[in-house]
């Protein structure tokens, strides 16, 4: 029985010691950022790439906090400036008009929604089972649906699916994209970017003139005129601003990238575990989950850090506006001198 004890007296210091052992990213200076920053209220109770969906039933999308309620336990998925895609766990997809802010149709999918985008009449969608899928809202038919190989794990920032002219390209979830003619779907073309058993999941896609940038959280991809290049890191986020591309990893690093991923400067903050990131109007914000917010140059050269708090709810950039516990930043008055 001492010798039990010991073991388990050994196993406990063993644990805590390396809970306490944890770094966190500790800036000597700091500037407060409350003059940008107003409350909007809410409570986030989900995450996607296009949005949160609050405890309230609202959203927050591209265009900021809505009016409209999605439902009881549904969750926000995606927008254009006419519907709401949004889903709930029994895999019922609703298609929202805005203008009456009433469902017009609902989609019996079966399995719980990941992710969704729509275009000209056409919802392209990814399952949780690695399913992707077509549906057209004129005939309310599936034009297409098509299972891909089994996951086991994914990571929650799934990216959605981009329409490109006529191509649909599917972020899946064992990483790779499928490549849909929405004329032919026959004719579907595959392109792997990562071949991890767990957390494989497409997290990134974008275009950035004629190239496509995509991510898992092991490996960024692009695709253009010179054909595909890789780019291994441990990524948080990403984020692409003038044709650079900025990754945000779970090292602590910034790195920009051109669109042959070839780096041209990197910053690193030692021991900051990034929230969330982004690029634009020639500035670079990065928040650390424990409320400390860089604002970088685009060169990576320079930077001021102002304080936001600890993150205790996901948060959610979109356009010039961070949205944390509650609380919403004009990021674009926030500078790095």
């Amino acid at each position: 029985m001492k010798g039990l004890a010991l073991v388990t007296f050994m196993l406990l210091a063993l644990l805590f010691s390396g809970c306490s052992s944890k770094k966190y990213f500790e800036p000597e200076n700091t500037f407060s950022a409350s003059s940008t920053s107003s409350s909007y209220g809410g409570s986030v109770v989900d995450l996607s790439r296009e949005g949160v969906t609050l405890k309230s039933g609202k959203y927050i999308g591209k265009s900021g906090v809505s009016t409209l309620n999605l439902g009881e336990g549904y969750r926000f998925l995606n927008e254009n400036n006419r519907y709401v895609l949004a889903s709930n766990p029994e895999g019922i997809l609703k298609i929202i008009d805005k203008k009456t802010q009433e469902a017009v149709q609902a989609v019996s999918l079966k399995v719980p929604v990941v992710s969704a985008s729509m275009k000209n009449g056409l919802i392209a969608y990814v399952l949780n089972n690695n399913t992707f899928g077509i549906y057209r809202m004129s005939n309310n038919q599936k034009v297409v649906e098509s299972r891909s190989e089994k996951t086991f794990a994914i990571d929650t920032r799934a990216a959605s699916p981009m329409f490109i002219d006529n191509l649909i390209v599917m972020p899946m979830l064992d990483g790779k994209l499928i490549v849909v003619n929405a004329a032919d779907s026959e004719s579907a073309k595959v392109v792997y970017i990562s071949s991890e058993k767990i957390f494989n999941n497409v997290i990134h896609l974008s275009r950035t003139g004629n190239t496509m940038v995509s991510a898992t959280p092991k490996k960024l991809i692009t695709l253009g005129n010179e054909g595909q290049q890789e780019y291994r890191a441990n990524i948080s986020e990403v984020a692409v601003n003038n044709g650079i591309i900025y990754l945000f990893t779970k090292e602590g690093e910034v790195v920009a990238l051109n669109t042959n991923l070839e780096v041209i400067g990197t910053s690193k903050y030692k021991f900051a575990h990034y929230a969330t990131g982004t690029a634009f109007g020639g500035r670079v914000y990065a928040l650390d989950q424990e409320g400390s917010l860089i604002v970088m140059n685009s060169d990576l050269t320079k930077h001021k850090i102002y304080d936001l708090g600890a993150v205790s709810e996901p948060a959610f950039i979109t356009g010039t506006k961070l949205y944390k516990d509650g609380d919403v930043i004009e990021l674009s008055k926030l500078g790095y001198e």
